[in-house]
Parts: structure tokens; sequence; C-alpha cells
């Protein structure tokens, strides 16, 4: 194809899942040119990636956005456009975009009348990470495939000296990124306390990261009220650039489904996710499932009378106290069994 459109707006997790989609793209069509079609937040960190046209979608402007898309891409016709994202927000802003195929999701994933504004749609997958859903996408336009993914985020020189300061003033340290968006699925904050404890005593500093909004700064402070092994509380004293460096220099993060959790995933660095409410295989951190702290099994399993592998895939346990199921001891093995298979 001589020019595809890429419509994936949010979140921070789910764009480091497509970056790798976009990335199979360009290393196997390399003569293909490549519009993304982008959230404002999610722009700061991937938006200089090289041979692909940015078009920022800034939903605070409210109609005023679908408009300003629509005279961006005036004089564009392309030859796909790959609308991977289900939520209205999305489809309508794929209506705006020309396109001699606008390929959807499958009808399963078909949800906010998705089918509407698409006209293709990717095959049937069973038990896929968002990711391998993303991939499918390639698939469809006949990208060839590869064998493993692969991310390609720069980082400033500057950003990455930051980084690598950072890591020559700690020793080898840990992160822990203890807030997701919805306060439901963060851990209990003397959990991580008692986690951080434990890195100490193995001789790693432990670093706290994450972003401006209250439910982080929350998040921070009620860890470091029951800890004193946390070395440095970065929470909202980075951009996402120079999180996405920190997390490269960093020996392993700890966090719930949120997104520097998949931020480190693109920086090959290993993750122990927290999870309760969704399913780890679809939504924990790609490269490291092995790693995943999980109750959801067993949760789903109450909840459903059905396990987790007899139920519509993505289906979420409800509750507000789920992650309180989530025992130190498991987080402590998941630990141990990083150290002990040599830190992979």
């Amino acid at each position: 194809m001589k020019s595809i459109c890429i419509l994936r707006l949010s979140a921070i997790g789910d764009v480091c899942h497509a970056v790798a989609m976009v990335q199979r793209v360009r290393d196997q069509w390399p003569e293909t040119a490549i519009t993304w079609v982008i959230g404002k937040v999610e722009h700061q960190l991937i938006g200089d990636m090289p041979g692909i046209r940015f078009v920022v979608f800034d939903k605070k402007r409210g109609r005023q956005a679908y408009r300003d898309l629509k005279a961006e891409l005036a004089q564009d016709y392309f030859d796909a456009l790959l609308v991977m994202q289900v939520a209205l927000r999305a489809n309508l802003a794929a209506k705006q975009i020309r396109a001699k195929h606008k390929i959807g999701f499958d009808w399963q994933r078909s949800k906010e009348f998705h089918w509407l504004f698409t006209d293709k749609r990717i095959a049937p997958q069973r038990h896929a990470h968002v990711l391998d859903g993303f991939m499918a996408f390639a698939d469809a336009i006949g990208v060839p495939k590869v064998d493993k993914p692969r991310w390609d985020i720069p980082i400033s020189e500057a950003d990455m000296a930051w980084a690598q300061a950072k890591r020559k003033e700690l020793g080898p340290f840990i992160i822990i990124s203890p807030a997701a968006s919805k306060a439901e699925r963060n851990w209990l904050p003397e959990r991580y306390a008692a986690v951080a404890n434990y890195l100490s005593e193995k001789g790693f500093a432990v670093v706290l990261c994450g972003g401006p909004a209250k439910l982080d700064r929350d998040s921070a402070d009620g860890i470091l009220q029951h800890t004193v092994a946390i070395r440095e509380d970065l929470v909202g004293k980075t951009n996402l650039k120079q999180l996405l460096a920190l997390l490269g220099q960093a020996e392993l993060v700890i966090a719930p489904d949120t997104g520097p959790a998949h931020m480190a995933t693109a920086v090959n660095t290993p993750v122990i996710g927290l999870y309760a409410h969704s399913n780890p295989r679809r939504t924990g951190p790609y490269l490291s499932q092995a790693l995943v702290a999980s109750v959801y099994d067993e949760i789903i399993a109450e909840q459903k009378d059905k396990p987790w592998d007899a139920l519509p895939w993505g289906t979420r346990a409800k509750g507000p106290d789920l992650m309180a199921r989530l025992p130190v001891a498991l987080v402590k093995q998941r630990i141990d069994q990083w150290l002990d298979t040599g830190k992979q």
C-alpha cells in the first residue's frame, strides 16, 4: 500500500502496544507513507518517531476537534484506515478520514457502533493479548509477519543522560509505579511499602514514579507513610520522555495495569504486573507474562461460576476492593523468581 492511516488516540499503554504494530509496518513496508491520528498526551511520548506523520486529536476541543481533523486530512485519501479503537470518540474521528477501506475490529470486539464506521474487519482471535489484536490489523492489510515485536521510541540525548546519571547516583534500582488511572486497580500502600522494604533488603534502591495526577500523588504519599526504604520520589517530577528513559535504566518495574508498565516493556525492562480486575493474559506486560502477580483467575471464577477460559474474552471482575486479595507474599515470590532466573 502507498499510504495508510492509523487511528489510535489513547491511552499510553495501548499506544505502546500500537507502536509495535506500526514498527512492523515501517520495517516491512518502508516505502509506505504512515499517518497516525493520536491523542495530545500520547503524542508527547511517541510524536518524534521517525518516518511517521502525526496528526494530534485534542479531545478537549470538543466538536471542533473533529472539524480540525477533517480539515487537516482534507487532501488525503488513504489506501487503508486502521480503526484501532472502538470508543465512540474514535469512531466519530474515523468518519472524518477518507480511505479506500476502513478496517476495524472483528464482530466480537465491535462495540459502540464500531461496525458502522468500518467496511472490513480483522480476523477474530481467541485469547489474544491486546498487542496481538493490534498485530491483526497488519495481517489484514498483508504486512509480512515478524518473529517478535520491536519498539523504537526515540529518547533524546539529554533525557538519556539524565536517566543514566540517576542510575549512577542510585546504583541498581527498581521502580514502583503504584497508581493506575482508576483507584480500584491500585494496590494497598502498606503492601507496596512492604515490597519496598524487601527490595531494599536485597540491595536495590527503590524509586517511586508516576504522573502529576492527584491519585498518583496520594498513592505515593500513602507508601511513604509506611516505609523509609524509598530512595527517591519522582512522582509528578518527570515528563513522559524522561520517565521512558528512566524505565529503561531500571532493573525491574512493579506496577498495576498502568501506562508505565507497558512503557517499561517497550524499553525491554521486565515488569511484575499486579492484577485482580482484568485478565493479565490480555492486558499484562507483554514480555513479562511469567512475572505477573495475579488473583484474577480465582476472583473471576467466584464471580461467574466459570473459569476465565470459558467466559467471553476480556471479561472483567467487579468490585472496588479486589486488589486487597493480592498478597505481599505472591509479589515477593515473583521478585525471587526474577532474581533466580537471571533477572529475565
